[in-house]
This record gives structure tokens, C-alpha cells and sequence, in this order.
């Protein structure tokens, strides 16, 4: 089959589009003929060599894609599924390939109303969103949400599932033409971080309360005024390291004020840990995307063999949404 193989670390251009060995299904495993995959964050960082994939997981790119299982491996006759069922998936690796080998516990069904393509957009940021803000933050209808770079793909996912669930969302973007892309998801407040301080416009909207839950990308910069930020009883979970992973914290507010700092991968989970996080996004989510509630939003298609050209677009911060990939 073909893949995007990264020659050596660095650029875009070092994503070049090969021959390479076939996956195989191995126990407990299918093997999925990929339609499209998404760029995330991550695909950056492990092209510019800071994000090696966890052992035993597939060396190309992609976390995510959705396609049709053209073969099951052993010990998958409970799971559920059948050659040619369309699906998507969450994945440790791969996805920028012609085929990858999945857990059959990280298929998901296309929901009603999405298109193949467009799927390939849901599992990450579904997965990630629900496992951190809901999971892990606790976040509950009348509650509030700070989530940064509402423009990307995790931030668009995550205002949407917020707001669908009740909760009130703030959110931070860069430019006046993203926060008004995220009030159209359903933000109810939008800060643009090049001009405001967030940590006292949050504070300006929650009347000097706080929210309750932050969704972070950025890690050491955002770390005080994220903490300034929350409610008492407060939950900030970082999910990036875009600001840095070093930051003094403040111990003192978060004993006051009762906080908790969580910091989590989904990449590198036990296989068991991420079907959990599946099955939850296949009970509380999927739903509410086959009603309209949500849906991905997909900034532009590229074929597969253009992911150097990608991977410049997500660097430029120039998309809203997702980029997709498409064999």
C-alpha cells in the first residue's frame, strides 16, 4: 500500500507519500480500507520529531480516519462488526495510509446524516472532548466552559457538545472572524487573545466568579491566568503544550479556591482505556450528532498524497475546523 512516511524530522516537506509493507489484522483487530483521515496538532508534532508514537502503534501519521473493514482479525467475532461495514476510528497511528489495522474497540459507526468523508473529522475530537471536558472536568448542564482556540478543531468540537449539553461557553480565538464562527457553534461569549486579557474578560462575563471548566491547549503561558480564570471548586484540564511545558503555579489559590489541575494524552491510553472512551462517545455523543445537535466541521478537503500542503495550512492557523485528508 501506499502512506505518508516522514523521512526524517522536520518540515512539511519531509512528508512524502510511499510504498510501504501492508498492515495486517492482528487479534482483535480490523483491518480498515481508509476513505479520508484529519490533521491534528499531534500529526505536527510527531513530523517535527517531539511526538514519537507509543510502542506497537503503526510509524505514519493520523489519529483518526474512516473508511470500510475489508478484513477482521482473530478474536473479534463478539465485537460486533462484519467485512465492508463503514465506520471510523480512533487511532494510536496510521491513518495517513491506504490501510490501517484498529482495535475493534475504536470503531464507531458512521452516525446517520454524516457523510464518509466528513466522519473521518469526528473521533478525535469527539474522543478528546468528551473523555476531558466530561469525563475528567465533570462539566454538567448549568455550568460554565472556557475552551482556547475555539477555532480549531478540538475548540469548534467542544463549543458544540458544550453548549448541546447546557452548559455556557466562553471561548478564546484570534481573530474577529473566528469568535464569529464560534458564536454561530453556539459560544456565548468570544474573546480574541491578541487584544484582551482572557483572564479578566472571564471574569468581566461571570461576574467575577469564574468558570468551571477550562479546556486548554497552550500548558505554561496560559497556566496562571488560567487559574485566575476558574470558579471556586474549578477544573482545568491541559490537553497542548503550544505556550510551553514549564510554568510556576500557585499553590496557595488552587488550596482557596479548591482547584484541580488534570494534564492527559489519549494517544498513548491502554487499548482498554480508549474503548471505554469510544463506547461513551457512541452513547452520549453520536447521538446528539445524528439529531443535529453537532456536527464536524471540515475548514477544506486534500488528497492524501497533499499532506505537506496541510500540514503548512494547520502550522498557519489559517482554517477553522478540520483538514481533512482523502485517498
Amino acid at each position: 500500500m501506499r502512506a505518508i512516511v516522514i523521512s526524517e524530522p522536520g518540515g512539511p516537506d519531509v512528508l512524502t507519500w510511499s510504498e510501504v509493507p501492508d498492515p495486517v489484522a492482528g487479534p482483535g483487530e480490523a483491518l480498515v480500507e481508509v476513505t479520508a483521515t484529519a490533521v491534528n496538532r499531534a500529526d505536527v508534532s510527531q513530523r517535527q520529531g517531539s511526538y514519537p508514537p507509543p510502542p506497537g502503534a503503526p510509524e505514519y501519521p493520523g489519529l483518526e480516519c474512516s473508511g470500510r473493514i475489508v478484513e477482521l482479525g482473530p478474536q473479534t467475532e463478539e465485537a460486533g462488526w462484519k467485512v465492508g461495514d463503514e465506520v471510523c476510528a480512533l487511532l494510536s497511528g496510521g491513518g495517513y495510509a491506504e490501510q490501517v489495522a484498529v482495535p475493534v474497540g475504536q470503531l464507531l459507526p458512521i452516525p446517520s446524516g454524516v457523510g464518509l468523508v466528513e466522519a473521518a473529522a469526528l473521533p478525535e475530537v469527539a474522543c478528546t472532548v468528551w473523555s476531558n471536558v466530561f469525563m475528567r472536568g465533570g462539566l454538567r448542564s448549568g455550568e460554565s466552559l472556557l475552551v482556547h482556540g475555539g477555532g480549531s478543531g478540538i475548540g469548534t468540537f467542544a463549543i458544540q457538545l458544550a453548549h448541546a449539553r447546557g452548559a455556557r461557553v466562553l471561548t478564546t480565538a484570534g481573530s474577529r472572524e473566528k469568535l464569529d464562527r464560534c458564536r454561530e457553534l453556539g459560544a456565548d461569549v468570544g474573546i480574541d487573545y491578541h487584544r484582551e486579557d482572557f483572564a479578566s474578560r472571564v471574569r468581566e462575563e461571570t461576574g467575577g466568579a469564574g468558570v468551571d471548566v477550562i479546556l486548554d491547549i497552550m500548558g505554561g503561558s496560559y497556566l496562571d491566568a488560567n487559574l485566575r480564570s476558574l470558579a471556586v471548586g474549578g477544573r482545568l484540564t491541559i490537553i497542548g503544550l503550544m505556550g510551553g511545558r514549564k510554568a510556576e503555579i500557585d499553590l496557595g489559590r488552587m488550596l482557596v479556591k479548591r482547584l484541580s489541575v488534570h494534564a492527559t494524552t489519549l494517544r498513548s491510553r491502554p487499548t482498554a482505556e480508549k474503548a471505554e472512551i469510544v463506547a461513551q462517545v457512541a452513547e452520549h455523543v453520536w447521538p446528539l450528532v445524528e439529531a443535529g445537535s453537532l456536527r464536524p466541521i471540515v475548514d477544506r478537503e486534500l488528497p492524501l498524497s497533499q499532506a505537506a500542503e496541510a500540514h503548512r495550512i494547520m502550522e498557519s492557523s489559517a482554517h477553522v475546523g478540520k483538514i481533512v485528508l482523502t485517498n
